[in-house]
């Protein structure tokens, strides 16, 4: 017989159980339905041919038909199965500090549909384009390091500035977070996340430990450096990282070993000079360079000395004239500083030593009055001063 007649085979059980479908779909099929499923609840027929809710309401069928033409139904999924699917989501992102990308959504039986559902109901948040958190209170510091790390994909890791801070770096603040991806991957910026390529990648360069995949201090450490927004900024980051303890000097000097060229090299190279030799803040970098600029002798910096109460630092020393200089940065002003100062200051004077105090203020706003004392001191204890052909 023709399409569309009455000859369209169909489940038996479905021709005694659900009428009102079989009549349905002979009136739109246009091919035998040889292929046809269905999938519905338990129900009862009615006196007239209609399903009847089994202690509760019916979920509607859905029907489409497929690439073939073939109808095909199925029924919603249910309440029970997309809790069961938010549960296997919270079970992921709990590794991931509440994070998860929408890559492992889709994988774990997500439609984007579910995923949009559950930001509008205000149960996830998105943070940039292809990450969720599975709850909308404030996001943490891990939480943000996660939701930029998976931002990258699959072969992304932390780099730069930014992987220093997931090692623990503290006071040092980044507008985007870096991510490195090898070469074909993927690249896109936005307000979190800043995804680059980078012709430095190596597989050995990945930190060992928990958290987010990142390169390692010392390599980061010279990355940030190079990417750093100015000069001043590269040299606060390099001084921090080893003020703070993230890398060493000597580990950071043999990472920057790698880099064959860059506009900032030399600067980079100069910096990690100085923190080889001592400096352990940048208000003493910026003493170094001005000691190097106005022809002043080469002191030793941070040098150890045994007082009544332990061991103390010297910030500047030259010791073949016994001149001492102590760059007081804020927190000299502290109350507990003041006193701990004053103790190192007379146990150095004390010991025929001449102590000179210069604030970081000093160095901005006056330098040249400053640096004439040292000069001064330096003649008066035996230095021969510069050369007048120089």
């Amino acid at each position: 017989m023709g399409a569309g007649s009455s000859d369209v085979r169909l489940p038996e059980t479905l021709r005694h159980t659900e009428p009102w479908l079989c009549a349905r779909i002979r009136m739109t099929s246009g091919r035998p339905a040889h292929r046809w499923t269905a999938t519905v609840r338990p129900q009862r027929a009615s006196r007239a041919g209609r399903p009847q809710a089994v202690g509760r309401r019916v979920a509607r069928v859905r029907r489409r038909r497929d690439r073939r033409g073939m109808i095909r139904t199925t029924a919603p999924r249910t309440a029970s199965l997309r809790a069961a699917r938010r549960q296997r989501a919270e079970q992921l992102a709990r590794a991931q500090s509440g994070a998860v990308s929408r890559r492992q959504l889709y994988a774990a039986g997500f439609t984007r549909a579910e995923v949009r559902a559950n930001v509008a109901a205000r149960r996830w948040q998105l943070v940039g384009r292809h990450v969720v958190v599975v709850h909308t209170g404030p996001l943490p510091i891990d939480t943000t390091l996660w939701s930029a790390l998976l931002s990258g994909g699959p072969r992304a890791r932390l780099d730069g500035a930014t992987s220093l801070i997931a090692a623990g770096l503290t006071g040092f603040d980044v507008d985007r977070h870096r991510v490195s991806v090898p070469r074909g991957a993927r690249v896109f910026r936005d307000r979190l996340v800043d995804v680059r390529q980078t012709r430095r990648w190596r597989e050995d360069d990945l930190a060992r430990g928990g958290g987010p995949p990142r390169t390692r201090s010392e390599v980061a450490a010279v990355r940030g450096a190079l990417w750093a927004r100015s000069d001043r900024q590269a040299a606060l980051l390099l001084t921090m990282v080893v003020q703070q303890g993230i890398a060493p000097a000597d580990r950071i000097g043999q990472a920057l070993l790698q880099v064959k060229r860059d506009r900032r090299l030399t600067l980079v190279m100069d910096v990690v000079s100085d923190l080889l030799g001592g400096v352990r803040s940048l208000a003493e970098l910026d003493f170094a360079h001005e000691c190097r600029r106005r022809g002043l002798p080469e002191p030793s910096r941070q040098v150890v000395r045994r007082g009544k109460d332990g061991r103390y630092y010297l910030d500047v020393f030259w010791d073949e004239w016994g001149i001492v200089v102590e760059v007081d940065g804020i927190q000299h002003v502290l109350a507990q500083e003041v006193v701990a100062d004053a103790l190192r200051h007379n146990d150095v004077t004390l010991g025929n030593l001449k102590v000179l105090r210069v604030p970081v203020l000093g160095l901005r706003v006056a330098a040249d009055e400053f640096f004439d004392q040292i000069e001064h001191a330096l003649l008066d204890a035996g230095w021969a001063g510069l050369d007048p052909a120089a």
